[in-house]
């Protein structure tokens, strides 16, 4: 009992020096807390730390990834202290993982012949993928096989950094375990049913389950194609030649646009929280706004009245100036150029909804989907994205044999998806007051689906126009996922954009894992640079 102590003593005083003491003051105050947890506490734990960070959100999202994404523009960019995100991304990701080793480290001896136990590990691994794809996106190489068993093993308090390589191979790999040995029918026996009562996520769903585990394969295969074509190929082809579960379509193919059956969302109501972090974020960086990148692809022309916008995802997405007038910001500034105020993200609009302040002369981000603290949800991944992935290996005839037909269809269908899926989620959305969308915002009437494809004219450009069009629609759906925005462009370069390109791949290691693990950063990243312009592995 001493050494479980000392050991965690260590391990506190270590998370402590790198930012994280918060977190583990209980542990330090009760030693057996941790690991006496029950497994659904500690799985509970894992999937509210789904759910983006406030300073996750100012300092890497709205700060870097809007602009450098161009989903926004940033007529001043007041914040440059992206590390303070990063730190808060690197924290919660390094302090829930002991929770997952703990229920590893549970399970391995126990009999696997119980399909419901198997279901457990099975979310436990997906789990684990999305947390850690998400970081290694963000980052490059990571710690990862020796990180989060410091409680176990004081040898491993140090953790060697992996590449990301490895990573994504072993973790592709688990998906595909959890995907093919999930049992849709094992949920009602125990453990399980003591157990999905802490899945907040799919509340013990396993076709939910089964289906993210085939929707993430066909993300993070399609995310390597450029870099490892022959694996990403046999990925892509077993899940699309064999028709596998996955997001947005049935066992045939087809489309199913439900969108709350057919995507990974976190709701703060089902949670038990309010969601303030997102509106803090946007009232803090108030410059964020509509920018000329994304206005020239829902709108025909510049008419500031908006006659001619031709995707109703403009009015879910954007606003009118303090003018009722639509006015974008460029994404490519010319010098000198003035910038924006007003109050388009304070608070008072809860009960004025129409004072932006005189200042506001550019279009902001709809304050409903800013301000919605209880029913617009942090995407994790939708039908629309699966949908658009298949139309890309049908285009490209990655996994499968090139069918531009086929590609078409499957582009119709994300488009179809991703507009049902922002109709309901707005037209759910509420105020902190309680006031609906629908009292404040009318899209016309002659704006939809129709318009949409009449406003691409998809089918009359050329097969490399209509591969563009497949990235920029993904992109345009990404708009509350600047994450996934960021990995599409790097991976593309294809995604829409003005003046010079990004320079930004990825993020450095944060400050404090440089100061605390400095030999093994050394050894890994240190060795081959550190800096916004280094490229992660999967990057041509």
């Amino acid at each position: 009992m001493k050494k479980n102590i000392s050991l965690l003593i260590l391990v506190a005083g270590i998370i402590s020096f790198s930012g994280c003491k918060k977190d583990f003051e209980e542990l330090n105050r009760d030693p057996n807390g941790f690991t006496s947890a029950s497994d659904g506490s500690l799985f509970n734990a894992v999937i509210s730390s789904l759910k983006q960070g406030w300073n996750e959100q100012l300092y890497v999202n709205n700060s870097v990834l809007l602009k450098e994404t161009q989903l926004g523009s940033l007529a001043q960019v007041r914040w440059n202290n992206y590390t303070i995100g990063t730190e808060e991304i690197w924290s919660n990701y390094y302090t829930t993982l002991p929770n997952l080793r703990e229920l590893e480290r549970r399970w391995a001896g126990m009999d696997t012949s119980s399909h419901e136990l198997v279901n457990m590990m099975a979310m436990e691994k997906i789990v684990l993928a999305v947390k850690t794809f998400k970081v290694t996106d963000l980052f490059g190489d990571i710690p990862f096989t020796e990180a989060g068993y410091g409680y176990l093993d004081v040898s491993k308090l140090h953790p060697k950094f992996d590449t990301q390589e490895s990573i994504y191979k072993t973790e592709l790999n688990e998906l595909k375990w959890a995907a093919e040995h999930i049992d849709v029918t094992a949920v009602t026996q125990e453990p399980f049913l003591t157990f999905k009562n802490f899945d907040n996520l799919f509340f013990g769903d396993m076709q939910k389950w089964q289906k993210f585990a085939n929707s993430l394969r066909l993300r993070y295969a399609m995310r390597m194609v450029d870099k490892e074509p022959t694996l990403a190929g046999d990925i892509i082809s077993d899940i699309l030649m064999n028709s596998k579960p996955m997001f947005g379509v049935n066992q045939f193919g087809q489309l199913n646009d439900d969108p709350y059956t057919e995507s990974a969302m976190l709701f703060p109501y089902q949670l038990g929280y309010r969601n303030e972090s997102k509106g803090w974020s946007f009232n803090q960086s108030k410059d964020v706004r509509l920018g000329t990148t994304f206005w020239h692809w829902v709108s025909a022309h510049d008419s500031v009245d908006g006659s001619g916008i031709f995707d109703p995802r403009a009015y879910y997405f954007f606003d009118t100036n303090n003018d009722n007038k639509w006015a974008a910001y460029p994404n490519d500034p010319p010098s000198g150029m003035q910038v924006d105020g007003g109050i388009p993200y304070e608070y008072q609009r809860d009960v004025a909804y129409t004072l932006k302040g005189a200042g506001c002369l550019y279009s902001p981000f709809n304050y409903y989907m800013v301000r919605d603290e209880d029913y617009f949800p942090d995407i994790l991944m939708t039908g629309a994205e699966v949908l658009y992935l298949r139309a890309e290996a049908y285009m490209r005839g990655i996994g499968v044999a090139k069918d531009v037909g086929q590609a078409g269809t499957e582009f119709l269908s994300g488009l179809q998806y991703s507009l049902n899926f922002w109709q309901h989620i707005m037209g759910s959305s509420k105020l902190p007051t309680g006031t609906p969308f629908a009292t404040n915002i009318t899209v016309p009437s002659n704006i939809g689906f129709i318009s949409l494809q009449v406003g691409l004219n998809y089918f009359s450009v050329s097969e490399s126009e209509q591969l563009d069009q497949i990235y920029a629609e993904s992109w345009v759906d990404m708009i509350m996922q600047p994450q996934q925005a960021f990995a599409l462009s790097r991976r593309t370069g294809r995604t829409p954009h003005e003046g010079a390109a990004s320079q930004v791949f990825r993020f450095p290691i944060p400050p404090s894992e440089v100061s605390y693990n400095q030999a093994n950063w050394a050894n890994s990243v240190g060795s081959s640079g550190d800096g916004l312009n280094q490229k992660v592995w999967w990057m041509n």
